[in-house]
Parts: C-alpha cells; structure tokens; sequence
C-alpha cells in the first residue's frame, strides 16, 4: 500500500510539471525564440542601428577610420548545455567599404576593408564573454586599403584574438577598443588600430538569439 502511494504521489507530482527541473538544466546556451539553436545554424548580424564600426589610432581618440556598414556570419559548432560555453566558426565578416569615411591627415579614402585568416572560431559562455580566436599559428588579421595622393596603399593590422560582449537585451555583441598591430604599411598607416563595433540583433534563421 505504501508503494502504491509513492508511485500514486511521484506520478501526480509529474503530471503538474513539477517532478524535476531537467528541462531548465537542458537549457543550451543558445536559444533562440526559446528554442535550442542547432549545430550547423548560421548567426547572423549587422552593425546595431546607428552605430558605426571604427578602427581608431587610440583607445581614447577619434582619429581614424569610421564605417556604418558591417555584418558577420558564423555557423554554430557546438551548443552545450547551459552553463557553458557555445562555439561557431566565423566564416564571414565584412565592411562596406562605400561607407566608410577616414579622418587621417594625408588619407583621402578608404577603398577597402578585409578580414583575414577566415574561418576563426567563435565562443560564447553563458556568462556573456565572447571571444574570436585565429586557427593555431595564425593571428586574427585586417588589411585596410587606403587612398593617398600618392595612391593606394596596404595597412595590415593583426591582433592574437578578440573579446566580446553578448547581451540579451538587445542580442547583440559588442567589441570595444580592441588593439590591433600594424604589421606592414607606410607610415601613413597608423601604428595601433583600435577596433569598436556593436552588432544587434544576432538571429538565427531570422530569429533572434540569447545567451543563457
């Protein structure tokens, strides 16, 4: 009799929903519309509205380039139970160029941004941390192109990797005064570029996402 009412209890206790917090435990990291986001989902974002991505000559000046048209693509690699830390691969992040305005002495334009050393990975912890690590051996790099009276010439900065922010309220991710190195480039070219940019929303398939 005392066996029946247990099994009578446990079965009524998980008809109300109320048995065992697994559901919130399998919660991923990811979600997005409170749905998990899969392995092989494509995240995507462009530049939050009325932001711009700046790669400055300083942390704390204003001299440099400005552009008000980014956008990344990642695809998802791992979505883990939350706590924990999701991984994508960034596979695309580019600059229009048409955009993009500089305020260098000497500069007259800028014709061209692009990312380096793609596909790098991608994480992001539960406790809104996002990092942007190169392949082993590799440096996340950007080569800036930049009109001059005396023509066209190439900045290439690098950087050992980056760190981010994600908030969920506004699904986005933020990266601020970021340093890059000069590694090649006249001296038009400024040493240090300090990269600042705030992407919003994040979505995946058109929804957008949240870390957990």
């Amino acid at each position: 009799m005392r066996t029946r009412t247990l099994l009578t209890l446990t079965a009524a206790v998980a008809a109300l929903g109320l048995a065992t917090p697994a559901s919130a435990a399998d919660t991923p990291v990811l979600t997005a519309g409170g749905a998990a986001v899969a392995v092989g989902d494509v995240l995507n974002a462009s530049l939050a509205g009325g932001t711009a991505a700046t790669f400055y000559s300083s942390a704390t000046g204003s001299s440099g380039i400005s552009c008000n048209s980014s956008a990344f693509s990642a695809t998802v690699t791992a979505n883990p139970a939350a706590p924990g830390t999701a991984t994508e691969s960034l596979t695309s992040h580019t600059f229009d160029t048409s955009g993009c305005t500089a305020n260098v002495v000497g500069v007259l334009g800028v014709s061209g941004i692009t990312v380096d050393h793609l596909p790098y990975t991608t994480s992001v912890s539960s406790d809104g941390t996002v990092s942007v690590t190169p392949a082993a051996g590799s440096t996340v790099q950007s080569t800036v192109k930049l009109r001059t009276l005396l023509g066209t010439i190439n900045c290439v900065y690098q950087a050992p990797g980056l760190t981010g922010k994600a908030s969920n309220a506004d699904h986005s991710i933020a990266f601020t005064n970021q340093q890059f190195t000069k590694v090649s480039g006249s001296s038009l070219c400024f040493a240090n570029a300090f990269f600042t940019a705030k992407y919003a929303p994040v979505t995946a398939n058109g929804v957008a996402v949240d870390v957990n």
